[in-house]
């Protein structure tokens, strides 16, 4: 029987060498549910706007395991005592906190299974995954569910200021070219630290936090709710969504055995046992978009249309305001469109809707960033800070949208 060498290492344009730092994590990676990763796309429908971005979720679970090696060496230094199975759970829960994206990331996320979160999915994944490793990944999901007693845990894979927040921002921004994302995430590692159990950042680092929290701020308005990004990925939803209607009417749409499976039936959390979980898994962008291909000859004017507009990248007109649309403007734009193609009322919502967006790159609500006074006494950043923006960072933006045709603009 041949020996694998397990102690592999990778090449990553962000960080130069990812080591693997045990054979258990390299056969989790080499699990298929985790190699499906590889065909997932970190940023969703981004690369219509930054041709670039096409880097996969497999690049960023190993991103995200490479700085939590980083964060548990500063702690351990610090004196933080971490035992050797904490330190594995630790690298187990962050590689693992994404593996239950569906394709294209975010933009299907209610699409393909209704109301089931990626976290509650990963979950799932990690569960099926505990099984077939003999109980070795228990530790991790107590971590990754928070309810493991020692708090700092959880903040490093899931809190305001995570190893998955770090690494999303340097590598987007990296393969984007949105300078303006990118953050120095070896220095905010370097001023961590472990006080009555909460995670904090000494004082000294307080600017390359605020920078961290202006950096996601600029990330979302200029990448992640970027308006073409934001008009493709609705697009997407409503491809499956036209996609299932047709579906469920009897129509049979050419397209792989695991998506038919998903058009066919409504699937709950509940629904998951282990051979819908493999299902999923074996879902990936290439099924989507081989069905787009596909569906672009199909003789439903909406399906086909939609399905044009993503693979041309001739998208719908999307207009932003920072008040509601008026019902009247949209009723019209509708009635328009109606008239042009001759199709009905309802189909027509496929191509003129509204919507908004929100922007929060801090929140006072939630577990907050805490900075280290140096007379140990702990503070929210958004107290401790100096820079007033920073008050204003935690306040929610909201934009309100308009989507409809090209055409009715043209005429």
């Amino acid at each position: 029987m041949s020996q694998t060498n397990k102690l592999k290492i990778f090449n990553d344009p962000i960080y130069g060498f990812i080591t693997i730092p045990n054979s258990l994590i390299y056969d989790l990676i080499q699990h298929p549910y985790f190699q499906r990763l590889r065909r997932i796309s970190q940023m969703g429908m981004s690369y219509l706007v930054y041709p670039g971005a096409h880097h996969t979720r497999f690049h960023h679970a190993l991103g995200c395991m490479h700085i939590m090696q980083k964060a548990v060496q500063t702690l351990k230094f610090k004196g933080v005592s971490i035992s050797e199975d904490e330190e594995n759970a630790l690298y187990i829960a962050i590689l693992l906190h994404d593996i239950g994206h569906g394709p294209y990331s975010h933009a299907m996320e209610h699409s393909i299974v209704e109301e089931v979160h990626h976290e509650e999915l990963s979950l799932l994944f990690m569960e099926q995954l505990n099984k077939e490793f003999d109980g070795k990944l228990a530790l991790a999901i107590q971590v990754f569910k928070g309810e493991y007693h020692r708090k700092f845990m959880l903040q490093l894979i899931s809190s305001q200021l995570d190893m998955d927040r770090m690494d999303y921002l340097k590598r987007d921004s990296f393969y984007s070219g949105v300078a303006e994302g990118n953050i120095n995430s070896e220095r905010l590692i370097q001023m961590m630290h472990v006080q009555d159990d909460y995670l904090v950042i000494e004082e000294k680092g307080i600017y390359s936090v605020e920078k961290f929290l202006v950096a996601r701020r600029l990330m979302y308005w200029q990448a992640y709710l970027h308006k073409t990004s934001v008009v493709a990925e609705l697009i997407l939803t409503k491809i499956l969504k036209r996609a299932k209607e047709l579906t469920h009417k009897g129509i049979v749409l050419p397209c792989s055995e695991p998506l038919q499976f998903f058009l066919q039936h409504k699937i709950s959390l509940t629904d998951f046992d282990k051979s819908v979980l493999d299902t999923f898994s074996y879902l990936d962008d290439y099924d989507v978009l081989g069905a787009i291909k596909a569906w672009q000859f199909h003789d439903d004017f909406v399906l086909q249309s939609l399905c044009k507009m993503i693979l041309n990248r001739d998208l719908l007109k999307i207009q932003m305001s920072d008040d509601k649309p008026l019902k009247e403007k949209l009723l019209d734009l509708k009635n328009k469109y109606i008239s042009i193609t001759g199709i009905t009322e309802k189909e027509a919502e496929y191509f003129v809707f509204k919507g908004k967006l929100k922007n929060q790159a801090y929140s006072k609500s939630s577990e907050p960033i805490r900075i280290l006074k140096k007379d140990k006494t702990i503070e929210d950043v958004v107290e401790a800070s100096d820079q007033l923006h920073l008050k204003a960072l935690s306040k929610p933006v909201t934009k309100y949208f308009i989507c409809f045709p090209k055409v009715l603009v043209e005429r």
